[in-house]
């Protein structure tokens, strides 16, 4: 592609980021490392686990998902927020000695993901797919969006923010400028310029403390015995009550994760222009997507998921080539064995993160709403309207209830269904019973 098209404002997109060389292909991959960073460091952060752990698994884990789609789709992996409840369920205080347990639970939804795509192998991706027709997965895309919202808003001026709120909006100021009228390089890395222009304004006025870069070691191991699930079995006390109530705790909540993934396969696939449901097929990416979660928990990260956070990102950058996202994934990897290198990281102001995840997240709702507009659906159907109105007021308003989830009791076992989870898991019941269905899924 020559620069005279790279200064284009209308260009469709980049498939193959080696015309653009090596170092800019660098840059591109620690963009996207830079836009999962913020949420997948959160998620250790709120439960407990280890963030070095976190960060090494969701670059082998983004690989191996890679792997086995064949290294066609252009997504990366990280910390799945659906599982907080599970995890505070299970150790509400954060404590490692259940922490694992939890994991237990996460390996059991990840087996979930297995059985879905087994299915999807021998019935045919369409057979599964009119479950999820635009109408179910938009709003819940939508949902997935406005949800994350507020940790944005919670990181720019909310209760973790430092009082910095201007820090989020040179952020935000600055990846809007750089997406609207740069030309060139500028125009395609915006949110790695805006995070580098918040941060340097951040460390010259003094709002960046240094204090654990310079108590971090250089090198370290990113993965802790006790975190494992293996640690379970290897002492010899193994609380077969608390495997069971993780396992159902835990286990249901997949049910709203492959919703999501479902999701982000037809957001992404809309973005880049190309039927990732057909091809490298729905059975490899779900499959990828459920191993990544069980190798993840088995050695105390996070259950992982496809993250949408990377396709607002594709959506800005119009780089869609998969090998920039593999480059992220592995520098997520080296800063997970390098503590100091971390923490230069983990120092950038929440502000900062929380100005770009402000963008990001909006876009990722963004995306939900083209995803109806472009399948057209009619909203002029009563039945279209009120599993779009359920879906979203279930999703977002349990999620935001003083409870949180839905709670129900089951043999003594306390379990409770995220927002995410009751909408999506309605929205999908209601679209398989109402009559009127206009939906036909096309591998093509």
């Amino acid at each position: 592609m020559s620069k005279q098209q790279l200064n284009t404002p209308d260009v469709d997109g980049i498939m193959d980021a080696r015309q653009l060389g090596t170092p800019k292909m660098v840059i591109l991959g620690a963009q996207h490392m830079f836009a999962m960073f913020g949420a997948t460091v959160l998620v250790p952060l709120i439960t407990g686990l280890d963030v070095s752990t976190t960060l090494l698994f969701a670059g082998l884990c983004t690989l191996l998902f890679h792997f086995i789609s064949k290294g066609k789709v252009p997504i990366f992996l990280g910390s799945s927020f659906a599982f907080l409840a599970g995890y505070a369920a299970i150790a509400p205080g954060g404590e490692m000695s259940l922490l694992r347990y939890a994991s237990f639970g996460v390996v059991f939804a990840g087996m979930v993901y297995l059985i879905v795509s087994g299915l999807i192998k021998v019935y045919g991706a369409s057979k599964v797919m009119r479950f999820f027709p635009p109408i179910v997965t938009g709003p819940i895309v939508i949902s997935i969006g406005l949800i994350l919202s507020s940790i944005a808003i919670e990181n720019s001026i909310g209760a973790y923010s430092n009082g910095n709120w201007w820090l989020a909006i040179i952020a935000i100021v600055v990846v809007i400028v750089c997406n609207i009228w740069a030309k060139g390089m500028m125009k395609i890395i915006p949110i790695i310029i805006g995070i580098i222009a918040s941060y340097a304004v951040a460390a010259v006025t003094g709002a960046v403390d240094w204090t654990m870069v310079k108590e971090a070691s250089w090198v370290g191991l990113p993965i802790k015995w006790d975190y494992t699930v293996f640690s379970i079995f290897s002492g010899g006390n193994v609380d077969t009550g608390l495997l069971l109530t993780a396992v159902i705790t835990i286990t249901p909540i997949a049910l709203a994760t492959i919703v999501e993934h479902v999701g982000d396969m037809s957001a992404i696939s809309s973005s880049v222009g190309k039927n990732y449901i057909k091809d490298p097929g729905l059975h490899r990416t779900m499959l990828g997507d459920g191993l990544a979660s069980i190798v993840a928990a088995l050695f105390g990260a996070p259950a992982n998921t496809t993250y949408s956070e990377n396709v607002g990102v594709l959506n800005l950058t119009k780089v869609y080539d998969p090998r920039v996202i593999r480059i992220g994934a592995c520098f997520a990897m080296f800063f997970a064995f390098s503590p100091k290198l971390g923490a230069v990281i983990y120092t950038i102001p929440v502000e900062t993160m929380g100005g770009v995840s402000l963008i990001l997240y909006g876009m990722i709702a963004a995306v939900g709403v083209r995803n109806v507009v472009e399948h057209q659906v009619d909203f002029k159907k009563s039945r279209n309207v009120i599993i779009a109105a359920i879906i979203l007021v279930l999703s977002i308003g349990v999620h935001y209830s003083a409870a949180g989830a839905i709670a129900f009791n089951v043999g003594g076992t306390t379990i409770g269904l995220s927002g995410l989870a009751t909408g999506a898991l309605v929205g999908i019941i209601m679209n398989a019973i109402l009559p009127g269905k206009d939906y036909k899924f096309d591998d093509d």
